[in-house]
């Protein structure tokens, strides 16, 4: 594979860990999700 190739492979597994990552922080950590509430009525 040429010098590109895998210039262009690792930027594209690192950008899809990257954000994955980010995701997996956003849903998982307690203080940012705490603004969230559930749909009206669906708590009764």
């Amino acid at each position: 594979m040429t010098a590109g190739g895998w210039i262009f492979m690792l930027a594209s597994i690192g950008l899809v860990v990257g954000l994955v990552s980010f995701c997996y922080y956003r849903v998982l950590n307690p203080t940012t999700n705490s603004h969230i509430h559930p749909p009206e009525g669906i708590d009764d």
